[in-house]
């Protein structure tokens, strides 16, 4: 996959959307959604070291960041049964699955010790742009369900390897601080 100016156009568009309506996130979400649908519409454009799966986890790999670190875009890279645990973001996100299929499941935080509580659940496929936020939806678990590696491309709104976010324990809720970093020690070059 070579098409990198696809890539470029999207960071140009998403960085001139943040200049106009940032901080306003729902403006943001409903302008960001369909920017980033125009994107993952071809699949020509991810460089294969951006899309490789591990064999015992997923990948989250660094396409770009905003040097204000206003929003992020990211490849998550899923091999076939590969989940995340019970987490939260605790900023906006827009999930555009290029390729594959994952189910995403939703979770309600009870009081402490209390087991977080499922409370939606769906399978986005290729194509299919979502929307997570703290004042939308912010916790739930992502998993593969092909039988073949499943990529999606999400875009945060801040640096996503850098910010302190949480995981929680399925039985009990107890929550636990992580830092989740970026798998990849290089960027694409979106401007060759």
């Amino acid at each position: 996959m070579s098409n990198l100016p696809r890539l470029r156009t999207f960071v140009r568009d998403f960085t001139d959307l943040i200049d106009e309506v940032a901080p306003d996130e729902p403006s943001i979400l409903e302008r960001g959604g369909p920017l980033l649908e125009d994107l993952i519409a071809n699949d020509d454009w991810l460089p294969d070291e951006f899309a490789t799966p591990h064999p015992d986890h997923y990948q989250q790999y660094l396409l770009h960041c905003d040097p204000r670190e206003r929003f992020s875009i990211v490849s998550f890279v899923w091999g076939p049964g590969h989940e995340t645990p019970i987490h939260d973001h605790t900023v906006w996100g827009l999930v555009g699955v290029l390729r594959g299929a994952e189910r995403n499941t939703e979770f309600a935080l009870g009081a402490g010790g209390e087991a977080p509580q499922p409370c939606g659940e769906d399978v986005s496929k290729a194509g299919d742009v979502a929307k997570v936020s703290p004042t939308i939806g912010d916790v739930h678990r992502v998993s593969n369900v092909s039988d073949r590696p499943s990529v999606s491309i999400h875009v945060y709104g801040a640096n996503i390897g850098q910010v302190s976010r949480h995981v929680y324990d399925e039985q009990t809720g107890e929550q636990q601080s992580f830092v989740s970093g970026y798998s990849n020690q290089v960027l694409p070059n979106i401007w060759s």
